[in-house]
Formats: C-alpha cells, sequence, structure tokens
C-alpha cells in the first residue's frame, strides 16, 4: 500500500469540558462494487516515485482546520478524487465513504483514515491529500473585548495575549467566566472550555493561560449573562 501525501501552502495567511456530536453517516451497503484500481510492478514503481516528490515538497505537521481547501487525490480513479472544503463541524463529504473528519488531523493522518475506509471498496487505494487553501489560521475573539473580531494567528499565542490583541476587556467583561470553543479530533463538534484570568494572574493558574489554536473561539460574556452563587 503505498499513500501519497502533500503539503502544498498556495495562500496564506488554536477547563470544563463538553461538547457535541454528530450522527454518524453510517456504513455504506455491502453491494457497492469494488472500483478497479491500478495494479502491476509499473504501476507501483510510478507511485513511489509520485510518494517520494510528493513527501519532500513541504513538511506534513500542518494540522487542518475548518474551511481549509483540501485536494484529494485516489490514485487512478478520477470520480473518487475531488477538491472539498472542510466545513465548519469539521468535517468532509467524500464519495462512498461519505462524511470525513478532517479537522485536527495532519495531511498524512487523513490520507492514512481515507485509505483505510477505501479498502472496503476499492482495491489497493493509493490516497494524495493536497491543502490547497489555508483560510483557518485565525482565531476568533468575541463578547465584552474592546476589539470584536477574527484575528491572525502568527505565531504562538496564549489566552492572554489572544485577549491583549482584541484591546483587553470591557469594564462589564465577565473576566473570569471566560469560555472558549474548540474542534478536536477525539469528537465531532467542539469542545468547550473555560478560564477565569483572576486565576490565571493573582492565583498561580498559569496551566490555565494556554495556547490558542487556529478556529479556537474565545467568547467573555458580559456580567449581566453570568450568575453569581447567592445572588
Amino acid at each position: 500500500m503505498v499513500i501519497l501525501v502533500a503539503v502544498v501552502l498556495t495562500s496564506g495567511t488554536a477547563f470544563s469540558e463538553s461538547g457535541s456530536s454528530k450522527p454518524d453517516a453510517g456504513k455504506m451497503p455491502t453491494d457497492v462494487p469494488l472500483l478497479p484500481a491500478a495494479t502491476g510492478q509499473a504501476e507501483k514503481m510510478t507511485s513511489q516515485v509520485m510518494t517520494d516528490k510528493l513527501s519532500n515538497a513541504v513538511g506534513t505537521e500542518y494540522v487542518i482546520g475548518a474551511e481549509d481547501v483540501l485536494d484529494i487525490t485516489v490514485w487512478r480513479n478520477v470520480d473518487l478524487s475531488r477538491q472539498v472544503q472542510v466545513r465548519p463541524d469539521g468535517r468532509i463529504s467524500m464519495p462512498i465513504i461519505r462524511d470525513v473528519v478532517a479537522v485536527g488531523k495532519t495531511p498524512t493522518k487523513l490520507a492514512e483514515e481515507m485509505t483505510n475506509k477505501l479498502k472496503e471498496y476499492v482495491q489497493n487505494p493509493v490516497v494524495a491529500v493536497t491543502l490547497k487553501e489555508v483560510n483557518s489560521s485565525n482565531i476568533f475573539l468575541l463578547g465584552e473585548v474592546a476589539h470584536p473580531g477574527k484575528y491572525p494567528l502568527k505565531s504562538r499565542t496564549t489566552l492572554l495575549q489572544g485577549i491583549t490583541m482584541a484591546g483587553g476587556f470591557k469594564e462589564t467583561a465577565a473576566r473570569n467566566q471566560i469560555v472558549i470553543f474548540r474542534f478536536t479530533e477525539t469528537a465531532p463538534g467542539m469542545k468547550r472550555f473555560t478560564a477565569s484570568y483572576d486565576d490565571i494572574v493573582l492565583r498561580s493558574g498559569i496551566s490555565d493561560n494556554f495556547e490558542l489554536k487556529p478556529g479556537d473561539t474565545l467568547v467573555v460574556p458580559s456580567e449581566s449573562m453570568v450568575v453569581f452563587p447567592g445572588r
């Protein structure tokens, strides 16, 4: 089995826990016919050359995010190959194997998983995942901050640094009730985390000043939205 993976960046420029899940797309009927795949020594040699060239193009450690555009190529199966954009729920839609979670995975990992899924329907599948457009290297800072909006994530950025990018808190901010929404690889949908400014700054809660990831949404609610015990 040969797996082709390449990352080509063609446009530039991401704590209590809960999350939502979406129904599994389910398994395709067993009467779906196997699709022909390339065989023979010549094809294998050609595939190996392509693998070497693609693997050396760029590093493969980029983590796919929502709204990124991917080129999915299944060798010698044009009908299964297509360009797709990662949906807000972190998935892509492909023929036969239907929905696949892409967010939080490297192109290498995604190609491996798609190859394994296709084995049930295609003989000796060879999958290439190419990053066509990067649209996910942003964070969203919302709520009671001075300048809410979308901000590019150009380097490692902590929670406090992210708030600083948005101009800091407004006077009405419930700064100890910060909420962060994040896509994760382990589950569909988004996870919800909470953090407290006072805990980070005044109570040695520095571990809560975690690094933001592409696609993170940070929300600072207003004090009027928060119900405190005893009030």
